[in-house]
């Protein structure tokens, strides 16, 4: 039976493969899929780092599955009401307390629902071939699952309300060039890549690598000295066990003593 969400540990790295042919476009089912790998990433004490992919080199995904939303199976109206899984659409777009960093590989066109899912991730890699779109003004929609709320504060105004109101497509190259797109590699490198940068972050203290996306959270919207006020008042639970943790103290120990540390995640 072919699985629409296939799930593999590689080590502290869970690698999620969207592949639902021809565009993997995501229904409720997939949508819940997606949420039951994201929150076995945020809950599994063993795994570090997310990677999530399409299947296929042609599509990474293209977001809604519009025949399901033809045929009733999904609704407009109030659509977030829908049981779309613990992290809203795609699993991933509203899961606030996801603190372990997710690597989003692009190996093929992202487009509506599927961008707003790689803009709900925390770097991009993107095969030379991807690009970018949102098609959803002639379907009588709009984005609302993650691009109106992030795409703003990626790139400049002007370039995204273009993609908004004129569909207007975002090649690889030009994303990076915004700072959208961390790298853009051959396609034969997608993963390789993917993989190598998720192995650097397995190899830090796992209280520091989910410390930063909680502090970033936090103090998104705060002026610099709302930020530390935040940062020391608030209910940020990975960042206070940092700050007493042994793994603190052993970093800063293996440094001095010129060996490589022994994190233990606590």
């Amino acid at each position: 039976m072919h699985e629409p969400v296939k799930v593999v540990r590689n080590g502290k790295i869970l690698e999620i493969t969207l592949d639902n042919p021809k565009a993997n476009a995501i229904d409720i089912k997939i949508s819940q899929l997606l949420g039951e790998a994201f929150v076995t990433l945020r809950d599994d004490p063993d795994l570090a780092v997310g990677i999530i992919t399409g299947g296929g080199e042609k599509i990474f995904c293209a977001g809604w599955d519009l025949k399901a939303l033809n045929s009733g199976e999904m609704q407009t109206n109030n659509w977030w009401e829908e049981d779309y899984g613990p992290g809203g659409f795609a699993g991933i777009t509203e899961l606030w307390d996801l603190n372990k960093p997710v690597i989003a590989a692009l190996n093929g066109l992202t487009i509506g629902g599927g961008f707003e899912l790689a803009l709900a991730c925390d770097l991009l890699i993107a095969a030379d071939h991807v690009e970018f779109a949102l098609p959803e003004l002639p379907l009588g929609l709009v984005p609302d699952a993650g691009a109106i709320q992030r795409l703003a504060k990626r790139l400049p105004y002007n370039k995204s309300i273009e993609m908004f109101l004129l569909g207007e497509r975002l090649s690889a190259q030009e994303a990076a060039s915004y700072g959208l797109v961390n790298r853009v590699v051959p396609r034969d490198q997608l993963m390789a890549t993917a993989r190598a940068w998720a192995t650097k972050m397995t190899e830090v203290a796992p209280l520091a690598l989910q410390s930063v996306k909680e502090l970033m959270r936090a103090i998104e919207g705060d002026t610099i000295r709302e930020s530390f006020h935040t940062m020391r008042t608030a209910d940020l639970p990975n960042y206070r066990a940092l700050l007493k943790s042994e793994d603190a103290s052993e970093g800063v120990a293996a440094f001095v003593e010129k060996r490589d540390a022994n994190f233990k995640g606590s």
